[in-house]
C-alpha cells in the first residue's frame, strides 16, 4: 500500500493547526488578551473557537482518516480527507467573519468524517470475517 496521499492530507491537516494555532496568538496580541484569558474581545474570541473546534476535530478525523486508508483505500482516504480538509477551511473563515456562517463547512466536513468513520467500521468488519 502507498500512503503517500493520506499522508499529505495528515500533513496539510498539520499545518492548518499551526495557522489556526498562529491567528489565536495574533488576535492575542492584536486585542491585548493576555493568556490565560479566553474572552475580552469578540475577534479573539472567535479565533480561539475556530483553534479549539478545530483540535477537537482533528482528534477524530485523523485517526478516521488513517483507518479508512489501511482497511480499505488510501485514494479515498485522501479524497474524503481532502474534502474534510476543505470544510474545515471553509468553516474557520465563515466562523472569523460571522460565527452564524460557519454551518456549510461545518457539515461538509462532519459528512466526510461520517463517511471516513463508517468506511473504516466495514473495512475492520471485513477484515474480522
Amino acid at each position: 500500500m502507498n500512503f503517500t496521499l493520506p499522508s499529505l492530507i495528515t500533513a496539510l491537516t498539520l499545518l492548518m493547526l499551526v495557522v489556526v494555532n498562529f491567528n489565536v496568538g495574533r488576535a492575542r496580541g492584536k486585542y491585548k488578551i493576555a493568556a490565560p484569558a479566553t474572552t475580552g474581545h469578540l475577534m479573539f474570541e472567535l479565533a480561539y473557537r475556530v483553534q479549539v473546534n478545530t483540535i477537537e476535530n482533528t482528534v477524530a478525523f485523523l485517526p478516521a482518516l488513517w483507518l479508512f486508508a489501511y482497511y480499505l483505500d488510501t485514494r479515498w482516504a485522501a479524497i474524503l480527507g481532502g474534502v474534510w480538509l476543505i470544510g474545515r477551511i471553509w468553516y474557520a473563515i465563515a466562523y472569523c467573519q460571522d460565527a452564524k456562517k460557519r454551518g456549510p463547512g461545518f457539515g461538509l466536513s462532519y459528512l466526510a468524517f461520517l463517511a471516513l468513520l463508517v468506511g473504516s467500521l466495514l473495512g475492520i468488519a471485513r477484515q474480522m470475517t
